[in-house]
């Protein structure tokens, strides 16, 4: 990951952070999200945002985010590992971890800069 990038992926999970520090958990895992399709090809900020995503499973007592992210963790290090992981996916539960998804402009301009 270029040092840009890293900085925009760290100042994103700096931001869910402290929305999860205020019971803000929609607008943080709302930003995870981002944060997942920008890292989703680096294991360690891939990781990252599925174990955020636990935390809010876990804080919101949701028993399907927490299985699913359970499962995304782990496969999640082995898809980023050998490069093949669904672009364009959120990485929520809410959302089959095998899905491919069209990227937002936002993203695409994030990630091309």
């Amino acid at each position: 990951m270029n040092k840009k990038l890293e900085r925009i992926f760290n100042q994103i999970i700096i931001d869910a952070k402290d929305n999860i520090s205020l019971g803000e958990y929609d607008a943080a895992f709302l930003l995870l999200e981002k944060a997942h399709v920008i890292g989703q090809l680096y294991v360690v900020q891939h990781t990252t945002t599925h174990y955020y995503m636990l935390k809010i499973g876990f804080l919101r007592k949701d028993f399907k985010e927490i299985i699913g992210q359970l499962v995304r963790i782990p496969l999640g290090i082995i898809g980023s590992l050998v490069g093949k992981v669904p672009m364009g996916n959120t990485g929520g539960s809410n959302v089959s971890m095998f899905k491919k998804m069209v990227l937002s402009d936002e993203i695409k301009n994030i990630i091309n800069k």
